[in-house]
């Protein structure tokens, strides 16, 4: 047991943090009268943008953290590895097997006390157009996310985060419940998602950027 309380985590609050943090890049944009927006970046140049939100109010952000059901692998380049971890307090993430050494002793979170997030985000238009494979991208890989934090046997607290930047909020509120209904079809645990969203600066055919929290049932 740790000495610190445990994080009652919300969707509702990821998904504030997240809002926060994009329209603070969407002023940056405009701002700069930036020629292409952050939404043309790839996923993993929004990454640290998004790190950066998270750790606004005070959690701690790790990025790209192995799955605790992978933790008995040799190499720690092995291994399925989340997006972002977030801890109570701005804790470090307890590595289990480390425990019963010295560092195991200082102040951090546990594994089940973090929140699990992974992160997705599509885009319905790129520079040079309409992205053809929107629909196929927003469907079968974060399905795969989802099931990679309901099968690990230690995590507790748990979610999906999607990032979609569409022609409009009618656009993306439609894609959302049908990837939710999807969701349920196939028997996944998700449940309602805490969805934020904002108009952003129409440079390529993206006019709206919706953020959706989805918690995984553990």
């Amino acid at each position: 047991m740790t000495d610190h309380a445990v994080m009652p985590w919300s969707t509702a609050d990821i998904a504030d943090a997240l809002e926060q943090g994009l329209r603070h890049c969407a002023g940056v944009d405009d701002a700069e009268h930036a020629v292409y927006g952050f939404d043309t970046l790839d996923e993993v140049g929004l990454h640290p943008m998004l790190a950066e939100a998270l750790a606004v109010p005070g959690w701690g952000v790790w990025p790209e953290r192995r799955y605790p059901g992978h933790w008995h692998k040799t190499k720690k380049s092995e291994g399925l590895r989340c997006d972002l971890v977030l801890t109570p307090d701005n804790l470090p993430l307890r590595d289990l097997e480390a425990r019963a050494t010295l560092f195991g002793q200082q102040p951090a979170a546990d594994p089940d006390e973090a929140y699990w997030l992974e992160v997705k985000t599509v885009a319905q238009f790129e520079t040079d157009g309409p992205f053809k494979r929107y629909s196929a991208e927003l469907l079968s890989p974060v399905m795969k996310d989802v099931t990679k934090l309901w099968n690990d046997g230690v995590i507790r607290h748990a979610g999906l985060a999607l990032v979609l930047f569409t022609a409009d909020a009618e656009v993306a509120d439609h894609d959302l419940l049908a990837w939710h209904t999807k969701c349920l079809d196939k028997g996944l645990p998700v449940r309602p998602p805490s969805v934020r969203g904002f108009p952003i600066t129409d440079r390529v055919g993206n006019g709206w950027c919706a953020v959706a929290v989805f918690g995984v049932r553990g």
